[in-house]
């Protein structure tokens, strides 16, 4: 019996086909070092992986496909920038719907004397998050880091209102779009977001294990790591160009073949057509489950102009980890149940000492996916 699946908050499941082929193609025929080596496969692969670069850039609307940094998630794209910028004495400004890839980082940087504030964010009124953000900087403030959309509740922040906000006052902007890439379009050539953050295996439809870095500024943070990166090989100092400067050692070939064949297949099913579907999907949830007793929905209707298609609940009286295990065991439907790596969204909607279950479709969730969800839960309670 397949599992119906609607953990595609953590990793969206299954992957297209073509994604699949194109791993499988890349591994059994190009299988050699990208920018390694001057024989055919190597010059081969190397093609491919500026194929993929050339598609994220175009996809993001970056004009220079340099700029798309590939890193091993998004978490280590928020760390390139957080580490690679900051100094003591900086301050930084986070929302109070952050993971712990932005939290994690910045409580380690206290002990060198960097300090962080965070901003509320206001569900359904931008107006009040913007002046919350704003009222959170001081003269000292270098970096803003926020989410674009909570990976727990959805709420999306208003990012380019932040983010221009941030250039008033002379501050960079980074935004961690590990919830959003590939769901919501975003467009960076008309953009105030100086660093784009964003994981290939969720929104993008690509493996695990792969991500970006793009950088939208002249402003070059310092490079995470240091090592091999296929040039200037004579020189001991990390090179200073893009994308060589953040690439070091082998990166991960078929994971960006398939990152890049994973934004093919959204570009080509459409964007605002995956997001629609989606956040129609969980509508029907939202509404079905609002007439349960007993059951605990912590955000308003779900629409497009203010949420991803992520939707947190608990059934009162239960664990969040045991519903998920009920789903699991009797009913065969996959969602993730605790903390979601983000104590301070939990902390934001008072559920950090139980947690949600969390529901998140795919472009592959159908509506027999959906009535299956609600008739398990119907039971549960």
């Amino acid at each position: 019996m397949t599992m119906i699946y609607f953990d595609n908050g953590a990793t969206t499941f299954p992957k297209p086909v073509s994604v699949i082929n194109s791993i499988n193609t890349a591994n059994k025929r190009f299988g050699a070092n990208p920018g390694r080596g001057g024989h055919k496969l190597a010059i081969k692969a190397s093609e491919l992986v500026y194929n993929a670069r050339k598609v994220t850039a175009e996809f993001f609307g970056v004009s220079n496909p340099e700029k798309v940094i590939f890193s091993l998630n998004c978490t280590t794209a928020i760390n390139t920038v957080i580490k690679g910028l900051l100094n003591p004495g900086d301050h930084v400004i986070i929302s109070s719907l952050e993971h712990n890839a932005v939290l994690r980082p910045l409580d380690k940087l206290k002990a060198k004397g960097i300090t962080y504030s965070v901003a509320q964010v206001i569900e359904g009124d931008n107006d009040e998050t913007l002046s919350n953000f704003r009222n959170a900087i001081n003269e000292k403030t270098k970096l803003l880091v926020c989410t674009y959309a909570s990976n727990v509740v959805g709420i999306k922040l208003p990012v380019e209102r932040i983010c221009s906000m941030c250039h008033q006052y002379g501050i960079l902007c980074c935004v961690d779009a590990a919830q959003s890439a590939g769901t919501v379009p975003i467009d960076l050539s008309d953009s105030s977001i100086d660093y784009l953050c964003v994981s290939g295996h969720k929104g993008l439809y690509g493996p695990m294990g792969i991500g970006a870095l793009i950088i939208n500024c002249d402003v070059i943070p310092d490079s995470l790591i240091e090592g091999g990166t296929g040039s200037n090989s004579i020189d001991y100092a990390q090179p200073l160009i893009l994308p060589d400067k953040f690439e070091s050692g082998t990166n991960n070939f078929s994971g960006i073949i398939g990152m890049g064949e994973g934004i093919k297949f959204v570009s080509s099913y459409g964007q605002m057509k995956i997001y629609k579907k989606e956040i129609d999907l969980l509508r029907h949830v939202y509404d079905k489950l609002k007439l349960m007793k007993n059951i605990e929905l912590y955000t308003q209707r779900p629409n497009i102009d203010y949420y991803v298609p992520v939707l947190s609940f608990n059934v009162k009286g239960k664990n969040s980890e045991e519903v998920a295990d009920e789903l699991s065991s009797k009913y065969n439907i996959a969602v993730r149940a605790g903390l979601h790596c983000a104590p301070l969204a939990h902390k934001s909607i008072g559920t950090l000492n139980t947690g949600t279950v969390r529901v998140v479709p795919s472009v592959f969730t159908t509506n027999y996916d959906i009535n299956s969800l609600i008739s398990a839960v119907y039971k549960i309670i």
